[in-house]
């Protein structure tokens, strides 16, 4: 500030001397008097910036002059009327104007957060150089691009899971102790088009892969593609991985229709969403096609299986929702001739309110089915059925309860029905204990008691995914 004050008064010395030329060129003496005024005041006001005094007389604004007729008196004017506003406008931020109160600070506008913030934004991204949010609202796309140079950002996610049960049952002589699963996941987005899940499993009677396989989304017509081996979709459940399950095992008809886990297999799934609502829900279509081996199916022989399924679901209100699902599956042996029919619907409903979403809820399922085997022997058609019920009653305890009822499906018709209680304890979001007890009936043996203690933990960013 300084220097430029020692400039403005070296012009303003300047600007006199050449008045007095121009004054011995024949200009107006009463232009060039009123001009040596203004000079002299200039000179005085810029003396007390500069020995850091506010000035004690007023400066007017320099008014408007008519030409004089001199060049040289009109350009010296034209300078002296910048210079002047300029002096009066360094006056006015430093000092108080002369005869005027002292200025009170605005008070903060608050009515819009949201401007000041923005405002905030702006200046602050002005002064660092950038386009304001203003310059920058005809722009394209935003683009990401990675950094990373480092090898350990081509590596997959990894996750793990360990299930130990511990059991007691009528007849049963002592505990029986199992490690019933630890579970491996690796997961992996490939490039922006596709990704994969390979999910490998240990178990107390087999070693191998449950499940390994790439999707592409995103295709025309809103369709999801998997092709590998997954587990089929069948009703609700048998997409979930066995420590995710809302009971220690699967429900009955499952294990009697699909397979003791469920069925799996190696080949082709479409999914999409259907443009038309129903009843103002949204509808979801399956459509699968996967050489699977299940013995109710196929004889445990690795065939074909065909299956779709359509799923309904809808936002009853804020805290509540239903979901409708039908499911159609079709196997063969060509062996022995033989081809199964599954049919299958299932329901359920779920209250969670929206301000307690992770420390209650209740949720109510059932599935029905019917299973029908065409062959050289007899035609036989079986049914079977669950209905559960899972009650978190806080953040770490939930209860609930499975009734079971299915048909044996083959061979003599051997009823089989179960009811379940269970209470799960969730030390944290990586450990849960479950005590369950159930009592089990066969028409052809009889009925037997089992109390379980099953203890889940896992680590990784996929803890206790169901699928």
């Amino acid at each position: 500030m300084r220097l430029s004050l020692r400039t403005a008064v070296l012009t303003v010395t300047l600007l006199g001397g050449a008045a007095s030329v121009a004054t011995a060129q024949g200009a107006p003496t009463a232009t060039v008097d009123s001009l040596r005024r203004t000079v002299a005041a200039l000179t005085v006001r810029l003396d007390s910036l500069d020995a850091g005094h506010c000035p004690t007389a007023p400066l007017p604004s320099p008014a408007k002059r008519q030409p004089s007729g001199n060049a040289s008196v009109d350009s010296l004017a034209a300078t002296v009327a910048v210079l002047t506003a300029r002096v009066n406008a360094t006056v006015a931020a430093r000092c108080t104007p002369i005869g005027a109160p002292a200025p009170v600070p605005a008070a903060a506008d608050t009515t819009d957060p949201l401007a000041a913030i923005r405002a905030a934004a702006d200046s602050a991204a002005s002064a660092a150089g950038a386009p304001s949010a203003a310059d920058t609202t005809g722009a394209g796309p935003t683009e990401f691009v990675s950094r990373q140079r480092n090898q350990s950002s081509m590596n997959p996610e990894i996750s793990a899971t360990g299930n130990v049960q511990f059991s007691a049952e009528t007849g049963q002589q002592g505990l029986d102790l199992q490690l019933a699963e630890v579970e491996v996941s690796l997961q992996a987005a490939l490039d922006p088009f596709s990704a994969t899940k390979i999910y490998l499993t240990w178990g107390a009677e087999e070693i191998g892969v449950e499940e390994a396989y790439i999707y592409w989304t995103g295709l025309p017509g809103k369709f999801r593609a998997d092709l590998g081996k997954f587990r089929m979709s069948v009703g609700e459940l048998n997409r979930w991985h066995p420590h995710a399950l809302p009971e220690t095992n699967y429900p009955l008809v499952y294990q009697a229709f699909l397979g003791e886990e469920g069925l799996a297999g190696t080949g082709v799934s479409l999914y999409t969403t259907l443009p038309v609502s129903i009843a103002k829900g949204t509808s979801e279509l399956f459509l699968q096609g996967a050489a699977a081996e299940s013995e109710p199916l196929n004889d445990g022989s690795l065939q074909p299986a065909l299956l779709g399924r359509l799923q309904n679901f809808w936002q009853l209100s804020r805290s509540t929702y239903m979901q409708l699902g039908f499911t159609a599956l079709g196997a063969q042996n060509g062996d022995s001739a033989l081809t199964s029919n599954l049919l299958g619907v299932d329901f359920r409903f779920t209250v969670r309110p929206p301000d307690a979403g992770a420390r209650k809820d209740l949720t109510f399922r059932t599935e029905g089915y019917r299973l029908q085997r065409q062959s050289d022997a007899p035609t036989t058609t079986r049914y079977g059925m669950y209905s559960d019920l899972a009650w978190r009653l806080s953040k770490r305890w939930v209860v609930g309860g499975r009734y079971d009822y299915v048909e044996a499906p083959f061979g003599p018709d051997d009823a089989n029905w179960r009811a379940t209680a269970v209470a799960t304890w969730w030390q944290s979001e990586f450990v849960y204990l479950r005590l369950q007890a159930y009592r089990d009936h066969l028409d052809s043996v009889g009925s037997l008691d089992n109390l379980t203690l099953q203890v889940v933990w896992a680590m990784g960013p996929h803890k206790h995914e169901t699928y």
